[in-house]
């Protein structure tokens, strides 16, 4: 496990962007309370997710619209049709904790990788 931010660095509503070891990932903390994590890059268009809008359990892609359901990874909808890796998540102490694998990079917990 790696620790990534602090809750209280992720204030409902909001992302975080994050870099584990040359992966991008963006930390949310989504309207429902709950807390994700999910490649920071649409599987679209190859731009930041980490920038677009939190609604309930989905972020928004700011470039064309594009909606993933943090707990999936699947797209919600159009123009992206394929999933991003979404990676599970531990709170822990007020700390968020990503898994790694042993060559220290997260591991996409709904098998998607990129």
């Amino acid at each position: 496990m790696i620790r990534i931010c602090a809750t209280g660095d992720v204030p409902q509503g909001s992302v975080v962007s994050a870099d584990v070891d040359g992966t991008p990932i963006a930390v949310v903390h989504g309207t429902d309370g709950g807390f994700y994590a999910v490649h920071d890059e649409c599987s679209h268009a190859s731009v930041a997710l980490s920038e677009g809008e939190v609604e309930g359990c989905t972020l928004e892609c700011w470039l064309h619209g594009s909606r993933f359901d943090l707990r999936t990874g699947e797209p919600t909808g159009l123009p992206a049709t394929e999933p991003v890796p979404v990676y599970a998540v531990e709170v822990r102490d007020g700390d968020i904790y990503l898994p790694v694998g042993a060559d220290g990079r997260p591991t996409p917990s709904n098998g998607v990788t990129r």
